[in-house]
């Protein structure tokens, strides 16, 4: 009895250890499946792609084509990767390129195409390959000083632009490895892309995760690597591109501008009665009108006023206008030929009557013809700036208006002018359903603040419109509260205004300016006075945020004392 006992209690002892063999097995297997690194190999996604080009690190989904001197990118891609602002012309085969000192043009086909307006010829121009077309790269690494890597194996390419910062390594196997794994994903037990011998160049894309880089290797694959398998070499930055600098860039930038328009209607002031205009260093005639969809361009040069004004050391920026008429807009931006031939036009009329500047003033567009703007200042302003004529456009403050704000981009048009003069009055306007100033100093203010902020335009491009003239309104009624009318004037006829009648003005906080109202006959009017308190005020709003100057509307409706007093933007 008792040897049946002991035999029960070996076979438990047994099963027992049986047990813990089966469990230490299992933990054996477990910990070889965490611990041990995954030997399995794959590729990237990319890997059956013919000549795939890939930016810092990832696949862009674009495919190259040719080889070596003869690589060509799709222009798909430099627009989304290098400049939006490089073009296919609506309806051609011809590409377009602006930067601050070239516009080209390339068309399929040939090798002739134009360089700032002129013929030029050209070792490649661009191809339409299956549909798409694509740009030389060896014209991009001219023009934007692009780079590309190109690695014969895989046919990956690899390219950075401009400003790229790079940092540099090398893989460093551990232990007595004879290679480096470059992972999938950053841990052991993702499968390897490529095995990396010492010394492999790669560039590092930084810390994924604790421990681990993700890097990549000339063949194009980008991976993770352990941090301590990689040696740093340094870094790397392309340069950017250094283009001449404009006339404005050496001559004004250590001055503030103080421009005055000139307003052209029927005939030219007689410069006899003009004066000194103290202080004044650029007047502006609004000399020439686009006047048809073909590009037309009336001209109302006075020789005599530009011999007045460049003895009194004053420059010349005649304005350009689009009649204010929107279809008329449409048609001359719509193709890069239109807007060529208005460019030539423009620049023919200043350089043959001896002007300094263009200053366009564009008002009244669609909103489709934002991005067709934006192109023709681009093309426009390497042209001038070859030939030392200063560029500068006229903006609207910030609002909802489809035709007379949405369409300026201030952002980007900042980039193709040496001045934005932003127009800081009609904040009440003519057909204003309501009275009010023509620019108070805290809205003018505001106008200033959004574009700065808002656009990122610089301060030292930014010139603020100031307004010489004031509104008279009208309300019917003995106490006002009727309907609302209005008419403009200029500085002059509202001092002889408060003289006639004698009224003494009274100081507006609100706004800024002095203030007086009077009845007439049945009616109220009221004025928001533009005198010495005023300009002074705008003459320190300019100061306070280092803009680039003054913009005054315009001479006629000046003063004596204006002149005085916006002279002190000088100082």
């Amino acid at each position: 009895m008792a040897r049946r006992i002991r035999r029960r209690g070996g076979r438990k002892k047994a099963g027992v250890f049986t047990l813990m063999l089966l469990i230490l097995m299992a933990a054996g297997v477990w910990w070889t499946l965490q611990k041990l690194p995954n030997s399995s190999y794959t590729e990237p996604d990319w890997r059956g792609l013919k000549q795939p080009i890939l930016v810092q690190g990832e696949l862009t989904g674009y495919s190259a084509s040719g080889q070596g001197s003869s690589l060509m990118l799709p222009l798909a891609l430099v627009q989304e990767y290098v400049d939006p602002y490089i073009y296919e012309d609506e309806g051609s085969e011809t590409v377009v390129f602006t930067t601050a000192s070239e516009v080209l043009s390339l068309s399929a086909g040939t090798l002739k195409g134009t360089r700032n307006g002129k013929e030029a010829s050209f070792e490649q121009t661009v191809e339409r390959v299956d549909g798409k077309l694509y740009v030389p790269a060896k014209l991009l690494k001219e023009l934007y000083y692009t780079a590309y890597y190109e690695h014969s194996g895989t046919g990956a390419v690899l390219l950075s632009r401009a400003g790229d910062h790079l940092e540099l390594g090398e893989a460093v196997p551990a232990g007595k490895q004879s290679f480096a794994a470059l992972r999938q994903s950053p841990s052991i037990k993702s499968p390897i892309l490529q095995d990396m011998p010492p010394g492999e160049r790669l560039r590092i894309w930084g810390e994924e995760e604790q421990g681990w880089l993700k890097v990549q290797t000339d063949q194009g694959y980008t991976g993770y690597v352990p941090s301590d398998q990689v040696k740093p070499k340094g870094n790397k930055i392309y340069p950017q591109r250094i283009h001449e600098p404009s006339r404005a860039d050496l001559e004004w930038r250590d001055r503030s501008v103080n421009l005055t328009w000139e307003a052209v209607y029927s005939r030219n002031p007689d410069p006899d009665k003009l004066g000194q205009l103290p202080g004044v260093n650029v007047v502006s005639p609004t000399w020439f009108e686009i006047t048809s969809e073909a590009g037309d361009v009336t001209s109302k040069v006075s020789p005599d006023y530009v011999t007045w004004a460049h003895k009194l050391d004053k420059e010349v920026w005649g304005v350009l206008t689009n009649s204010f008429n929107p279809d008329i807009t449409t048609a001359v931006l719509s193709t890069y030929d239109t807007r060529a031939a208005l460019i030539t036009e423009v620049i023919r009329l200043s350089r043959a009557h001896g002007l300094d500047g263009i200053n366009i003033d564009f008002e009244n567009v669609y909103t489709k013809d934002k991005q067709n703007l934006i192109a023709f200042m681009r093309e426009l302003y390497p042209r001038a700036k070859e030939l030392g004529l200063i560029v500068s456009i006229d903006v609207t403050p910030k609002s909802s208006s489809e035709m007379w704000s949405v369409f300026l981009d201030r952002r980007e048009l900042a980039h193709a002018v040496d001045y934005m003069m932003v127009m800081s009055y009609d904040e009440h306007w003519a057909a204003s359903p309501e009275a009010g100033s023509v620019s108070s100093l805290p809205w003018a203010e505001r106008t200033v603040r959004r574009i700065l902020e808002e656009d990122e335009v610089p301060a030292s491009k930014l010139v603020l419109g100031i307004p010489l003239y004031t509104r008279i309104w009208t309300e019917e009624g003995v106490e006002g509260g009727g309907k609302v009318t209005s008419k403009a004037v200029g500085m002059e006829a509202v001092q002889s205004l408060l003289k006639e009648k004698a009224l003494t003005p009274v100081y507006d906080e609100l706004t800024g300016q002095n203030y007086v109202q009077y009845q007439e006959e049945q009616s109220l009017n009221k004025i928001w006075i533009e005198d010495e308190i005023s300009l002074k005020a705008r003459v320190e709003l300019a100061h306070q945020y280092d803009l680039g100057g003054i913009a005054s509307w315009s001479r006629m409706l000046g003063s004596s004392e204006a002149w005085e007093v916006l002279k002190s933007i000088h100082k």
